[in-house]
């Protein structure tokens, strides 16, 4: 239950940060185009993270084998098996979702923006329960109908009746955010900092160069940096939180937990541009809040069967890891290491994760 409440805070600090991010992208496209907010947010997120993975190799401690000094294991690194679905996760996540979500937030409010951002996860789950056959229940079902129907209220409210392109732009993001969630998924047991800082590299200099095509030019220090910050923290720190919380919580429920994400980029945005919203904004609210809160409140236990599985992650010696070592262990956790579990049955609170992929 402890391992479980912790990957729960780990995706909400991931919506956290994420969510705030969405009002500062829309204070910097007053001066910037949204493809030169994008690129510098994804090269902000890659560049930073690859700053912090070295920093964390350099304070790695030492054990030593035969006399020999040698880093202690960390991470397994990405097997070239698992190399499309990262491309494809970063095509979709880190290219096209967030140049929808610039254009977007051009014509679009930044709370509504924030609100819509609700549609994420509710795409991410889709996909998951169809494609990747994730189980899910009546509560979590009706959590999801809530977040649509709240969406569906802020996006035709307003002057002009209908879906304003803005807006669609927006859900457009939120969707291709969701095929990188579902993709992201087959990686989440490697290094949670890799896979983001990846994509934070692979992403900007693409966006850089749309908006460089278009016409657009470097900023100036301030702004540069400003946008390269809120992106480390917004997409970067957050990405990392958010496979960590992939794996232990399975797509669906992090995509989920992650839907309070817009939460925290309305209050940041009415902190920002201060104005009393209208009723159908509130209305909208409350129906969002209730199908978050369907989530959080989901308990999901049953008797079931670990087939026999071998893969190598990051663990620790719990329940699902009572293996031996052919090789000298100092006792240190987590480890990392090319491991077997044996079959097992038990019954426990538990969530689709690396370990709890099976049928129901």
């Amino acid at each position: 239950m402890k391992s479980q409440l912790h990957a729960i805070v780990t995706a909400l600090a991931a919506a956290a940060l994420f969510g705030a991010a969405t009002p500062l992208a829309k204070a910097l496209l007053g001066t910037l185009p949204p493809f030169m907010v994008a690129g510098l947010f994804y090269l902000g997120s890659g560049g930073g993270l690859a700053i912090a993975m070295l920093v964390r190799r350099l304070l790695r401690p030492r054990g030593s084998v035969n006399g020999a000094a040698r880093l202690a294991p960390a991470h397994a690194p990405l097997r070239l098996a698992e190399a499309p679905w990262l491309a494809g996760a970063i095509a979709a996540g880190g290219v096209a979702g967030p140049a929808l979500l610039m254009l977007g937030l051009v014509t679009t409010p930044a709370a509504t923006s924030a609100l819509l951002l609700n549609f994420e996860g509710v795409f991410t789950a889709l996909i998951a329960w169809v494609c990747f056959r994730e189980n899910f229940d009546a509560q979590i079902a009706l959590g999801m109908a809530a977040i649509v129907a709240g969406g569906m209220l802020l996006s035709w409210s307003g002057p002009h009746a209908g879906l304003a392109p803005g807006a669609l732009f927006v859900v457009g993001a939120c969707l291709c955010w969701a095929v990188d969630n579902n993709l992201t998924r087959k990686v989440s047991a490697n290094d949670a900092m890799t896979i983001a800082c990846l994509k934070g590299l692979a992403a900007g200099p693409v966006n850089l160069l749309a908006a460089f095509w278009l016409g657009a030019h470097w900023p100036d220090g301030p702004h540069l940096a400003a946008a390269m910050v809120v992106g480390f923290a917004g997409y970067g720190v957050s990405l990392v939180l958010f496979v960590i919380a992939l794996r232990n919580l399975g797509t669906a429920r992090t995509g989920a937990y992650f839907s309070v994400a817009p939460l925290f980029g309305v209050a940041l945005s009415l902190v920002l541009w201060p104005q009393r919203p209208a009723l159908t904004f509130w209305a909208a609210l409350a129906l969002m809040a209730l199908g978050v809160w369907l989530h959080v409140r989901e308990r999901h236990e049953h008797t079931h069967t670990h087939e026999p599985l071998d893969h190598t992650h990051r663990h620790r010696h719990d329940a699902h890891h009572r293996h031996e070592h052919d090789f000298d262990w100092d006792g240190t956790e987590p480890h990392t290491h090319a491991h077997h579990h044996l079959p097992l049955t038990h019954s426990h609170l538990h969530f689709p994760d690396v370990h709890h992929r099976h049928s129901h």
